[in-house]
């Protein structure tokens, strides 16, 4: 499909408008000058009143968009965006460098950018464009949160694979004589996966004056298997009621196994259905050419 320079041009100056229209608006108000140098003897500067020079790149050029774009992200948003980004950051192991402000900056940012490419793939005709743009800018809109529920359900996985050994570890310490914190920082320092991070924080929260089925409760929101539910649960009561923790580890070792094991045999029986499509549509055609296409041309050439 060919594009209208004419087109092409306005895309670049829709975008180019928008650009200068957020730099614009973030810096309207910073003060500069004496203004500046006052606030800096009254210890009341913050990170938007320092020199730009002295700011890193991506501070200086990406932060200001984001800041601006997370207002308009966080006004098409429901009530209590925040905190359901939090839980969500959580659920994905609160990746380096992700907030809930730079989620809502980035999906502000993928709005506009959404909306422009949508008229611009319309070649910027009425009603047309005004169709794909609201399309381009929706999907956009929700993409960071596909990705990062995306990124929350791999992790899951992750923990659901780690979680027996853990458990085996945790009761092999716990019936050695450790305490049941003791034993915790072992499984945190010695068991590879998300699930060590979980046990580090579980017993970080105990420090910090949580109780410990607090901890344990915190711990079920962030990781929603159900089978860590119910290893917290059994936890929780055992703590409540003063049953001995040995007993309910190893029981809820046997439950984590045979689990393991029931899903690894569902997965083994979807294998069958999963691989009928691409059988169908890419194994039985070829073999068809190889086997019956020379007999084909052949029936066709004595005709």
């Amino acid at each position: 499909m060919t594009f209208n320079p004419v087109y092409v041009g306005a895309a670049l100056v829709a975008v180019g408008l928008i650009i200068a229209v957020l730099s614009i608006n973030f810096a309207g108000g910073e003060p500069r000058g004496v203004a500046k140098s006052l606030m800096l003897i009254e210890n009341s500067v913050d990170r938007r009143t320092v020199v730009t020079t002295e700011l890193a790149a991506k501070d200086r050029l990406i932060a200001p968009v984001l800041d601006r774009t997370k207002n308009l992200a966080r006004a098409l948003s429901p009530s209590g965006t925040d905190e359901r980004y939090t839980m969500m950051l959580d659920q994905a192991g609160n990746p380096t460098g992700w907030t809930v402000e730079r989620i809502l900056g980035l999906k502000g940012v993928a709005l506009l950018l959404g909306t422009v490419l949508g008229a611009f793939y319309a070649q910027f005709q009425l009603p047309t464009a005004l169709l794909y743009a609201l399309i381009g800018g929706a999907a956009l809109f929700f993409l960071p949160d596909l990705l990062l529920k995306n990124v929350a359900l791999r992790r899951q996985e992750e923990t659901s694979k780690s979680l027996a050994d853990a458990l085996d570890m945790l009761s092999v310490c716990v019936e050695a004589g450790q305490g049941f914190d003791a034993a915790l920082l072992q499984v945190a320092r010695n068991v590879d996966g998300p699930i060590s991070g979980e046990f580090a924080r579980v017993l970080s929260e105990i420090q910090i004056g949580k109780s410990r089925g607090q901890a344990f409760s915190s711990m079920g929101n962030r990781v929603t298997l159900p089978e860590v539910k119910n290893f917290i649960t059994a936890l929780v009561q055992a703590d409540r009621l003063g049953l001995p923790i040995a007993g309910v580890l190893r029981e809820q070792t046997v439950n984590m196994r045979l689990v393991r094991r029931q899903k690894a045999e569902e997965k083994a029986q979807k294998v069958t259905i999963k691989i009928l499509f691409p059988l169908m549509f890419c194994i039985l055609p070829a073999l068809f050419i190889v086997i019956i296409g020379p007999g084909g041309i052949r029936m066709m050439q004595s005709l």
